[in-house]
């Protein structure tokens, strides 16, 4: 699969930049030619001359080694390249591609570079889970750059938790499914309108509490991401969510389930929807207009609840209702039965569901598993990326919509 494609590895330094060893070798053996860069972090913890046996290929070392720069060698080597990957990738290195840094070879590579970027973060959990560094992986996101990982598990340093260099054989299949993404595909969505909801919807209780769901927005971001690059005008409706919206889509701000239906139905006609968004099933009838205070002795305060609107079912029954409609459902148990039995309920052509349990790990998380449910039947896609989930969904997209008007 990736027969003579050219991949600079740019390794960081890392304990987990051992792994890039194994890297190298399992994409040769996929037929790639793999160009290897080594920060100088890299080389506390693997040498040029390992790096360079494996991959056959001379090591890119230094900004100002004057052969190479004579001919402006960065810039040849960031723009002759089918993907950038970097494994792996420290908070460092995110932290100066997120600002726009170039002060050494690996960070002008990717400031120079106009070709895809793939990403493979490993660190330790606290550093993974620091606000500065969930700020920077958004605004890479946002940017174009594609992320693998990282996973979770147990740590050099003796800690537990996510920021795992994700294993060799995770990252090799990302990098087939960032370089399968080809320009027949780009063209594929071109002229077509699609509407996409994201995030949660946060329904108010009083001025500064609220009701809503567990949902970054990571996967609706994807979604609208993958839509866009294959050529289609997205009309992307967010909740409040934690990451930003993909670039090149016309982006409409919500904040509550009546705000996201009434964007939805203005964005109508459209080609196909897909409902990525998490609403709250229920709103407070009537929100406080002031903080409601908590006395002593009288205890918790009666909330009258009542039904949000079901965007999905009534978008499914609209007079202008998409060729395609595409719903999400987020289960805990029985995922398959429970999404299977939505999809008839709603009215929806399509319901993408995925195990939001704890076990399942998707809320908050870079990977999902998912399973496609149509009028066939039940189709379980492997556990993948976000990103690679979004770009298959947007192939499907693609091919159900040919040929229609």
């Amino acid at each position: 699969m990736l027969e003579g494609k050219r991949i600079l590895l740019i390794i960081g330094g890392g304990i987990a930049a051992f792994k890039a060893l194994d890297l190298i070798r399992r994409l040769r053996d996929r037929g790639a030619r793999v160009v290897p860069v080594l920060t100088s972090a890299a080389e506390e913890f693997v040498t040029p001359l390992s790096v360079s046996a494996l991959a056959a290929e001379a090591v890119y070392r230094d900004l100002f080694d004057l052969t190479n720069e004579a001919e402006m060698g960065h810039i040849e080597l960031s723009r002759s390249a089918d993907l950038i990957l970097v494994a792996p990738g420290t908070a460092n290195l995110m932290a100066k591609m997120a600002g726009g840094h170039a002060d050494d070879l690996a960070t002008t590579l990717l400031l120079a570079t106009d070709t895809q970027v793939l990403f493979a973060p490993a660190m330790n959990v606290r550093m993974w889970d620091h606000p500065a560094t969930r700020r920077n992986r958004a605004q890479l996101e946002a940017d174009g750059i594609l992320f693998v990982g990282p996973d979770e598990g147990p740590m050099a340093c003796g800690e537990f938790g996510e920021g795992r260099l994700s294993e060799v054989p995770r990252i090799v299949e990302a990098v087939e499914a960032a370089l399968d993404a080809t320009p027949s595909g780009a063209a594929s969505l071109k002229g077509r309108h699609v509407i996409v909801t994201s995030g949660p919807t946060h329904e108010p209780i009083d001025p500064v509490r609220y009701i809503a769901n567990r949902s970054s927005g990571a996967q609706g971001v994807a979604v609208g991401k993958a839509l866009a690059e294959a050529g289609a005008r997205v009309t992307f409706v967010t909740g409040p969510a934690d990451v930003a919206p993909p670039p090149g889509v016309e982006v409409v701000r919500v904040r509550t389930a009546l705000e996201m239906e009434a964007a939805v139905m203005a964005a109508l006609p459209a080609d196909a929807a897909v409902m990525a968004a998490a609403v709250a099933d229920w709103r407070v009838r009537a929100p406080a207009t002031g903080k409601m205070k908590k006395t002593a002795g009288q205890g918790a305060p009666a909330l009258d609840f009542v039904e949000n609107p079901d965007i999905l079912a009534r978008l499914s029954q609209h007079a202008e209702r998409p060729p395609l409609v595409v719903g999400f459902a987020a289960e805990t148990e029985t995922v398959v039965e429970h999404a299977t039995a939505k999809r008839t309920r709603k009215g929806c052509d399509w319901i993408v569901a995925n195990d939001v349990s704890e076990a399942g790990g998707a809320m908050g998380g870079s990977d999902n598993e998912v399973t496609l449910i149509t009028g066939s039947g039940a189709e379980p896609w492997p556990r993948m990326s976000k990103d690679a989930v979004a770009r298959r969904l947007a192939e499907r997209l693609a091919e159900a919509l040919e040929g229609t008007s």
